[in-house]
């Protein structure tokens, strides 16, 4: 078989899922099959307007927290604490085994150690002159 590389800066979702299936197929003949489930929890405004809250997913047992926003005008005030231990009773009924999530430096990594996640990791220079890290709270085990 002659195979070859070819670069696209604009790749399609048909060309997405092409290189996800063979993927797919990999990850479930080694650690079984998962469904993935959207998660968000929306924080309001008395006209019913969205100004921030946290989405996610579960996948494998564990909640990725891809997005956690607090408004401005609600810092300060444990939106976002009580935005962690809601997305954390989810987990909880969800089964999950624990959670994780990124941030930046300049965000909010001394919030995640406040409400009891642990450092995992982290990239220097992502962006350039601060630290993405990644951060985890196991549930069970």
């Amino acid at each position: 078989m002659n195979l070859r590389i070819e670069l696209t800066q604009n790749p399609t979702e048909e060309q997405r899922s092409a290189i996800l299936a063979p993927l797919r197929a990999h990850n479930v003949a080694n650690a079984g099959p998962s469904t993935w489930e959207p998660v968000a929890l929306l924080v309001r405004d008395e006209q019913d307007a969205i100004l921030g809250g946290l989405y996610g997913h579960t996948f494998y047992r564990w909640l990725f927290i891809e997005l956690l926003a607090v408004p401005e005008q609600g810092r300060g005030q444990g939106i976002g604490t009580r935005l962690m231990q809601m997305a954390e009773d989810f987990a909880r009924e969800k089964d999950c085994v624990g959670i994780w999530l990124d941030t930046f430096s300049f965000q909010a990594p001394g919030f995640y150690r406040k409400v009891g996640y642990s450092e995992c990791g982290e990239i220097a220079d992502y962006p350039l002159g601060h630290r993405r890290h990644f951060f985890q709270k196991r549930l069970i085990g």
